[in-house]
C-alpha cells in the first residue's frame, strides 16, 4: 500500500524502521481513538471497518456491531478529557450537536444504595448524548487528521505473520474478496466480539481463558419526549439498596439531544425487564424509589423498547500473555465490563491516550518491544474500572464466575461505608466522583482525609427524599399524561 505523507509529531530516531503503517481492525470509538493515538507516529493509519459509511446527519444511526448503541451511555469527564486531548475540538462537536454537559454531582438526581445523595457543587462532569452522536463528532474530527483513512465494508479474517510478529491482517471486502494488508502495527480493536484468542491460537500460541464475571443484568431503553428543554436537566439515576438480598433493578435517565430522555431500566437474574413496551413503566414502579416512574408517567414514549444482555466483565489480561511483537489489543475486545456502570467509553479513551503517550516514547509503532510496553499501558486505566465494577457485581445473587473472596468482602463493607458517609459528606462524595469519573484510580479512596471521614460517618441526616432541583419538582406536580400507568 502506498504510504500517505507522515503527520506532524516527533520525528523518527535515526536507525529507527520506516516507513511504518498502523492497522486499526474496527472503526468504533476504541478505534477511533486509537487512531487518533497513532497518527503522528506513523506514516499512515487504516481504519477496517464491517459497517458500511454511517448515514448522514450529526447523530447517524447506531452501528450494527454495537449492540449498547441504542442504551443510555455516560462518558464520564475522565474519557471526555481524554478525548479531547487526542482529538482537540471534539467537545465543542458535541455539544453543538445538541450533547448535554452536566455538572457532577450538582446535576446528577441518583439514589445510592445507601440513600440519596446531596447537589454539591460541581467537581466534575458527564457528556449526556446518544451513542451515534458521540460517535459521530469523534469520527468526523478523526477525518481532519492527515494520514488517517477509513475502510468501510470490510473486516479481519485472520493476522498475517507469526507467533514472533504480526505483520498485518487478511480483510475480508463486502463483495467477497480478500485482500492481505501488511502492516508494523496491528491494533484490534473490534469490541467483545474480538477474534484475537483465536487468531492467537492459530499462530500457536497458549490463550488462557479470560476472566468472567457474569451478573446476568440485561437492559431494557426505550427514548421518550421530554416534557421540558433537556438543557440544564439533570441526570437521574437509581440503585438498588444496600444489603438486598433479592434480584438487583436499576434506572438511568439521561437527557440527551432532541431535547429526548434516554431511559434504561436494568434487572439481574431473576429481575430481567422484558423487551414489551407495556412492561417499561410498571418495571420502573418496582425499583425501590418511585421517582423514575414518576418522571416517566409525564413523558410520550417515542419508541419501542430494546433490550440487550451482552453485559458479562470480560478481561482477557493481554498484558500478561506472551504476545506476538506488532499486535496490540484495545477496550472492550481486552476488557469488556457490565455497562450499568457507564465506564466502557471512558475505559478506551483513557487507553488511547496511554497508547499515545507508549508511542511517543518510542522509537516507532514497529520497533522492537513496543507492543509489550504499549499493551501494559493502555490497560492500565481499566483496572480501577474492573474493580468498580466486578466489586459491586460479585455480590448479586446469580453472579457467575467468581465467587467473592474475603479480600472481596471486606473492600465491599469499606466502600458501603463511603457510599454512607457520602450522602452527608462531600469530601467523600468528590473522592468517589473522582473515581467513578475515572479521573483517578482506587487509590484515591484511601487518603487520609477521606479514610478520617469514613471513620466519623456523613455529618448530617439522610435525606429523607430526592434533591429536586426546581424544574423538577414543577414538573411532578402535574398531572401524568392519560391513560399512564401510576402509583400502585
Amino acid at each position: 500500500m502506498t504510504a500517505s505523507p507522515r503527520a506532524p509529531g516527533r520525528p523518527r530516531r535515526p536507525g529507527a524502521p520506516g516507513p511504518q503503517t498502523a492497522l486499526v481492525l474496527g472503526g468504533g470509538l476504541a478505534g477511533m481513538l486509537a487512531a487518533a493515538a497513532l497518527a503522528p507516529y506513523a506514516d499512515e493509519v487504516l481504519v477496517v471497518e464491517r459497517d458500511g459509511p454511517p448515514a448522514p446527519g450529526p447523530a447517524g444511526a447506531p452501528r450494527r456491531g454495537l449492540p449498547q448503541a441504542r442504551h443510555a451511555h455516560m462518558l464520564w469527564s475522565g474519557g471526555a478529557e481524554a478525548v479531547e486531548q487526542l482529538l482537540p475540538g471534539t467537545s465543542a462537536r458535541w455539544l453543538a450537536a445538541g450533547a448535554n454537559r452536566v455538572p457532577v454531582p450538582a446535576a446528577m438526581v441518583a439514589l445510592s444504595p445507601a440513600g440519596w445523595y446531596r447537589l454539591w457543587p460541581e467537581s466534575h462532569f458527564l457528556i449526556a448524548a446518544s451513542r451515534p452522536l458521540i460517535d459521530a463528532a469523534v469520527r468526523s474530527r478523526l477525518l481532519d487528521v492527515p494520514g488517517v483513512r477509513l475502510l468501510h465494508g470490510a473486516e479481519a479474517v485472520s493476522l498475517l505473520g507469526s507467533a514472533a510478529r504480526v505483520r498485518g491482517a487478511r480483510v475480508r471486502h463486502a463483495d467477497g474478496t480478500h485482500t492481505d494488508i501488511t502492516a508494523a502495527l496491528t491494533v484490534d480493536a473490534t469490541g467483545r466480539g474480538s477474534r484475537t484468542p483465536r487468531w492467537l491460537a492459530g499462530l500457536g500460541l497458549p490463550v488462557p481463558a479470560p476472566e468472567i464475571v457474569d451478573p446476568g443484568v440485561a437492559y431494557a431503553t426505550r427514548r421518550y419526549r421530554a416534557p421540558l428543554p433537556t438543557r440544564g436537566w439533570p441526570v437521574v439515576t437509581i440503585q438498588p439498596g444496600s444489603g438486598a438480598t433479592g434480584p438487583a433493578r436499576y434506572a438511568a435517565i439521561l437527557p440527551v439531544e432532541n431535547d429526548e430522555w434516554l431511559v434504561s431500566l436494568c434487572g439481574s437474574r431473576g429481575a430481567n425487564p422484558s423487551g414489551a413496551n407495556e412492561d417499561f413503566e410498571p418495571f420502573a414502579r418496582q425499583l425501590r424509589s418511585p421517582l423514575a416512574a414518576d418522571l416517566l408517567a409525564r413523558a410520550e414514549p417515542l419508541s419501542d423498547v430494546i433490550v440487550t444482555r451482552a453485559t458479562a466483565n470480560r478481561r482477557h489480561r493481554y498484558e500478561h500473555r506472551r504476545m506476538p511483537e506488532g499486535l496490540l489489543v484495545l477496550g472492550d475486545a481486552a476488557c469488556a465490563l457490565n455497562p450499568v456502570y457507564g465506564h466502557g467509553m471512558s475505559v478506551a479513551a483513557l487507553g488511547a491516550l496511554a497508547l499515545r503517550g507508549a508511542a511517543a516514547r518510542a522509537e516507532g509503532v514497529g520497533g522492537p518491544g513496543f507492543t509489550r510496553r504499549a499493551q501494559r499501558a493502555l490497560a492500565a486505566p481499566g483496572t480501577a474500572a474492573w474493580l468498580l465494577a466486578t466489586g459491586a457485581d460479585i455480590g448479586l445473587p446469580g453472579c457467575r464466575g467468581r465467587a467473592p473472596g474475603a479480600v472481596d468482602r471486606l473492600a465491599n463493607r469499606y466502600v458501603g461505608r463511603l457510599v454512607h458517609t457520602a450522602t452527608g459528606d462531600h469530601t467523600v462524595t468528590r473522592a468517589l466522583t473522582q473515581v467513578m469519573t475515572l479521573r483517578s484510580g482506587v487509590g484515591t479512596l484511601f487518603g487520609p482525609r477521606v479514610l478520617w471521614a469514613a471513620a466519623r460517618g456523613p455529618g448530617r441526616p439522610a435525606l429523607d427524599g430526592p434533591p429536586l432541583p426546581a424544574a423538577m419538582a414543577d414538573l411532578l406536580d402535574r398531572d401524568p399524561l392519560p391513560g399512564r400507568p401510576g402509583p400502585r
